[in-house]
């Protein structure tokens, strides 16, 4: 009976359980550690025994409400915050090509403790090249961003190339300018007189044009203007003319006798007036011409002279003959006289040392050549060229005098024409030793060598067109 009564009575009095919502459990994570273990809900009470003879016992009726969801309190990660988290082991990220950067990649399901990347609507109309990354050059931005194509520069125009004259001008620009600059300062009366001649006379002679040249064109000028009105165009003009007629006996090209081969020729000067590059631009003439030269490396005390001559014998397609660096110069032109003639060469051009003309024991050097050449030919060398620098002014006239006593120096060439010259030394040099002419040289290419002029330079230097 009494388990009768306790069946009836708790068939009547039970509490449905209340539903519970699923516990949710918090995304860790991954090196977070685990999340405390949910607290289990509470059992309902358990009524107490009825006593003997009391009616049954029935709880009251509670109204069930759904118990609020408590957030959940993640705890706090040993990772600082602004070190973001990684991501998942199971998805390595694809290694991006070299020479492209590297793009973060999302996976395509995010887990929540991932934040999702909110998508960036795509402008209608961006161009797909400007969309992609890397991309390089202009773009405009307008209504839409769009690569510009980038135009290859146009190739600057090409520069005309200058007449010989004008060249030669240039060169003859500082002496040009000085000379008609002080030409004009002088003739500032209207009537040539006495005073007048003596300025003008003092002027050519600083010109470095000499003594000679001088008097030539102050007696021209007096003999025909004296007393009378004369301008600085009028005496430019006179002394162009009187300059033409003491270069013209000089001004005559270079011949060689090619009944005699190998034609030596021998090329001397001081220090730095361009003989190499000479030599380097006159081989190049004659294998133009058809003929076979060889050139000899007589500068053996500088390495780099013969370093600079086999360029030129590789441009030239010369054959080069070179010894070791301070070898006897005076046998390697016997050496190279011997192979240039069992080569059939038409002619051999040696180079020599620079020296200057005050230094006896140099020059006895280069007569050693002259006359160690003289045992395989009395005639050689037969052609004796000296290079004349244009800015070394009134000593020229010193040099040329003593090479042509010791080497018999029988031509010039007149180098470093360069806008810096005082070409005025070449006039005084031809009224006084009266040397031929043969080259004067503008620049370094091949082509700035050409044959002398005497009525081109003399129009340059006078600054009459």
């Amino acid at each position: 009976m009494a388990l009768g009564f306790f069946r009836k009575v708790f068939s009547f009095g039970e509490v449905p359980d209340t539903p519970q919502p699923a516990p949710v459990e918090p995304p860790a994570p991954p090196e977070a550690p685990p999340a405390p273990p949910e607290t289990p809900p509470r059992p309902p009470e358990t009524p107490p025994a009825p006593l003997p003879g009391a009616p049954p016992f029935s709880p009251p009726e509670v109204p069930t409400q759904p118990e609020p969801e408590r957030p959940q309190e993640v705890p706090p990660s040993p990772v600082q915050p602004e070190t973001p988290a990684p991501a998942p082991a199971e998805i390595p990220p694809a290694a991006p090509p070299e020479h492209e950067p590297a793009v973060p990649e999302y996976d395509p399901e995010p887990s929540p403790s991932q934040p999702v990347p909110p998508e960036i609507p795509t402008q209608p109309g961006l161009s797909a090249q400007a969309a992609q990354p890397g991309a390089s050059g202009r773009i405009t931005v307008a209504r839409t961003v769009e690569q510009k194509a980038e135009t290859a520069a146009p190739p600057p125009p090409e520069s005309p190339k200058l007449s010989w004259f004008q060249r030669l001008s240039q060169g003859l620009a500082r002496s040009s300018r000085e000379l008609t600059g002080n030409i004009a300062g002088v003739f500032t009366k209207k009537k040539l007189d006495e005073d007048t001649l003596q300025d003008l006379e003092d002027v050519l002679i600083r010109a470095d044009l000499g003594m000679e040249t001088a008097l030539r064109v102050t007696d021209a000028l007096s003999a025909s203007r004296y007393g009378r009105d004369v301008s600085d165009a009028d005496v430019r003009t006179i002394m162009a003319s009187e300059i033409e007629k003491v270069l013209t006996p000089v001004a005559k090209p270079l011949e060689l006798d090619l009944r005699i081969k190998p034609h030596v020729v021998l090329v001397v000067g001081v220090n730095g007036t361009g003989k190499t590059t000479t030599i380097g631009k006159l081989a190049a003439k004659l294998t133009a011409g058809g003929l076979k030269v060889m050139l000899a490396a007589g500068d053996t005390f500088r390495a780099a002279a013969i370093e600079q001559l086999k360029i030129w014998g590789e441009r030239t397609g010369s054959t080069v003959i070179s010894s070791k660096l301070g070898a006897d110069a005076a046998g390697l032109a016997f050496e190279a006289y011997e192979k240039a003639k069992a080569a059939g060469s038409d002619v051999l051009i040696i180079d020599t040392a620079g020296r200057l003309q005050n230094r006896a024991e140099l020059m006895a050097e280069l007569e050693k050549i002259v006359r160690v050449l003289g045992k395989h030919d009395p005639d050689a060398p037969h052609t004796v060229l000296q290079t004349v620098d244009a800015t070394t002014g009134q000593n020229a006239l010193n040099q040329v005098e003593i090479f042509r006593n010791v080497a018999g120096v029988s031509g010039l060439v007149m180098t470093k024409l360069d806008g810096t010259a005082r070409g005025g030394i070449l006039v005084a040099i031809a009224a006084k030793h009266k040397l031929p002419v043969y080259f004067i040289g503008v620049g370094e290419q091949v082509d700035d060598l050409e044959p002398f002029s005497a009525g081109d330079f003399a129009r340059a230097i006078a600054g009459v067109a």
